[in-house]
């Protein structure tokens, strides 16, 4: 039996309302709670790598 009290505080805790929880479909929790790594890499990471190692380091 799903622990649905327990996914729901998960939910929570990530960021998503009760509604939303509701509304998800079973691939979709799967995803959100996968521990397949840190995730997408957002602007600010990009940005400073992209400054950290530049593609062409001699203008």
């Amino acid at each position: 039996m799903a622990d649905w009290a327990g996914m729901l505080r998960a939910a929570v805790a990530m960021g998503i309302s009760p509604e939303a929880f509701w509304r998800l479909s079973v691939r979709e929790w799967r995803m959100l709670t996968a521990s397949a790594g840190p995730g997408p890499m957002g602007r600010r990471d990009l940005d400073e790598m992209m400054r950290a190692w530049p593609d062409n380091p001699h203008p």
